[in-house]
Order: structure tokens, then C-alpha cells, then sequence
């Protein structure tokens, strides 16, 4: 909650009001994700400074898995009242039953719900240590070199753009702004569960390898971005590709084409048109046991590859994606 103000000074408003100013058109609507936590309060109040009056409003997600949900909501319509910002308060229901782990399933739903915000671009106040979090359970994860990227920046959700205004400001940084605004913040109980992989890693982990590496987070943070550039060089690379094997309706490929790539290459394609159709893809040795069929199997065979969304098939000389009905 709120607490005594500190004297160090942090240029929040600036480096904030400059990312906003070289992001968002004139006109552009914004809506942030306000939880009620100390980021999300931050980033409303900071955004509240800049004279976007009506064109700044804020959405608050209503999971109902904490006895203090409803407190929660009263706290976000009474803070938004406060800064004469409109807020919406959407009650999501959270499938306990998906297979995702609760985490997972409430962010699904979370992020299904934001998708659809009254805005033009959705603002969330992730930060360096949310990144740093992030980087360290997608490479626990075996994850590539988009999982190492961690959160971009900037990225499109459904019609809208996502922006992160915070990500290179500190979890500190922020508490101290707060602070010196006199700022009241909400504690979801949930973030001290050592259960959850990302509170295990942000409660035990990193703390002890800030101990050592002073500058952990903000190294991770660092290492993220160069993985996202080399996923961007990646994505590049496969649209080139994906202009030379793609057949004239535009929806399937070559198979000859596609046979005269490493397997590497190949790999990269595949998990490029999936990301291009908004498929997810499948874990590395699914998606590399369908490359290597797609470059040996005999005329007489037809390998698929089964996703939620739809079936990759080889079939008549061509990679066929097809969409599950």
C-alpha cells in the first residue's frame, strides 16, 4: 500500500512521455492493463500526466480465482475515478481444465479479454524483472530464439498493438516513483506462492543470482533484445524463403522447393508460416521429425503433422496447410 515518500529521483515521466510520443499517432486511443498492482498503478498515473484526456482509458481483468477479487475491482474503479479515467472491468472465467496449469489458463484468458480492449493500442506495465523472469522460463523451457527474446516491446494483439512502456525500468525504479507519488498499490497474494514457476524464480532465483551478478537483470534484459533482433533476421529470412517455395495460390509450397533447403532453413519456414497463420507451433523434435519426412518421404507417401488449429500434409507435391473445421 501506500508508503513514505523516498528522495530518489527517477525521470519515469520523461523516458515514458518520449516512448509514448514516438509510438502512438495524435489520435490514437490507449488502454492499460491495470491490475492494481504497483506497475500497473505506475504506468496508469504516468500515462494520466500526459494530456491524452479522453483518449486514455484503463481495463482491469476480473480472474475470480482470489477471495479478494472484488476488493481488487473496487480498488481499480475507485483509483480510475480518482484520475477521471474510464475503466472497463471484464469477468473472465478461467478453464481449470485446459491441460495449461491455472498460471497459463488465466493468462490465455486474461489476454483473450485484452485483445478486445476499446483502443487502438493496449499498454501493459511489464518490467525488467518481468523480462528477466521471462528469458529464464523460456530457456528452462528448451525454448528457441523466440522464447529467448523473451517480450518484445512492441508487438500486434488481434487489431491492436501491445506496448510495453516499462520494460527498461527496474522493479525498483518503479516502487520508488510510486513512493515519492504517495501512490497506493493492491499485493495479489498469489505472487508470493512459491508454487508458480515464475514467483519460484522471481522470489528464489534471481535474487540470488543478483547476489552474485549485480547487474543479472538488466544482463538478461540486454540478452533478450539481441535474441529478438536474431528472431527478426530469422522472420526476414523465411519471408524470402516463403517467396521462393510458395505455389501460385499463395496458400501451399513446393515440395521440391522446399526439399532444396538445409534442414535448418526448413525448420525456420515451418515455424514461420505457423506464426503467419497464428498456429501454435509444436515442441522442437515434433516439428523436426516433420521436416525430415518432408525431405525424404517417398511419392506414395503423405506425412502429416497434427496441430490444434489444423494439419500440415504433404500431398501432391505440395505442403498443404490445412485448417482444422
Amino acid at each position: 500500500m501506500a508508503a513514505t515518500r523516498n528522495k530518489r529521483s527517477i525521470d519515469l515521466p520523461g523516458r515514458v512521455g518520449d516512448f509514448i510520443a514516438t509510438r502512438l499517432a495524435p489520435a490514437e486511443r490507449v488502454c492499460v492493463g491495470l491490475s492494481g498492482g504497483c506497475d500497473s498503478v505506475v504506468l496508469l498515473h504516468l500515462l494520466s500526466r500526459l494530456g491524452l484526456g479522453a483518449r486514455l482509458s484503463a481495463i482491469h481483468v476480473h480472474h475470480g480465482l482470489s477471495p479478494n477479487a472484488d476488493d481488487w475491482a473496487a480498488f481499480c474503479a475507485a483509483y480510475c475515478r480518482q484520475l477521471a479515467v474510464a475503466l472497463d472491468i471484464a469477468h473472465v472465467e478461467v478453464d481449470r481444465q485446459s491441460g495449461l496449469g491455472l498460471e497459463a489458463a488465466a493468462r490465455q484468458a486474461r489476454y483473450a479479454v485484452l485483445a478486445n480492449c476499446d483502443a487502438d493500442s493496449l499498454l501493459l506495465a511489464h518490467h525488467q524483472g518481468d523480462q528477466a523472469e521471462t528469458v529464464l522460463f523460456n530457456l528452462l523451457r528448451g525454448a528457441g530464439v523466440a522464447g529467448a527474446a523473451g517480450m518484445p516491446v512492441e508487438r500486434p494483439l488481434g487489431a491492436r498493438r501491445l506496448l510495453r512502456p516499462l520494460l527498461a525500468f527496474s522493479r525498483a525504479e518503479i516502487e520508488d516513483y510510486a513512493r515519492q507519488q504517495g501512490l497506493a498499490w493492491i499485493d495479489d497474494e498469489s505472487n508470493i506462492d512459491l508454487h508458480y514457476s515464475r514467483n519460484f524464480l522471481r522470489h528464489e532465483i534471481l535474487p540470488r543470482l543478483s547476489a552474485r551478478f549485480p547487474q543479472a537483470e538488466a544482463s538478461l534484459t540486454l540478452a533478450a533484445s539481441h535474441f529478438g533482433e536474431t528472431d527478426q533476421l530469422l522472420a526476414e529470412l523465411a519471408a524470402v524463403d516463403w517467396q521462393k517455395v510458395q505455389e501460385s495460390d499463395g496458400q501451399t509450397a513446393s515440395l521440391h522447393a522446399m526439399r532444396a533447403l538445409s534442414l535448418s532453413r526448413l525448420k525456420n519456414l515451418l515455424r514461420y508460416r505457423l506464426r503467419e497463420l497464428g498456429w501454435r507451433t509444436p515442441v522442437a523434435s515434433r516439428l523436426e521429425e516433420f521436416a525430415r519426412q518432408l525431405q525424404s518421404a517417398a511419392p506414395d507417401r503423405h506425412p502429416e503433422l497434427q496441430l490444434p488449429e489444423g494439419c500440415l500434409r504433404i500431398a501432391q507435391g505440395r505442403v498443404h496447410w490445412l485448417v482444422q473445421k
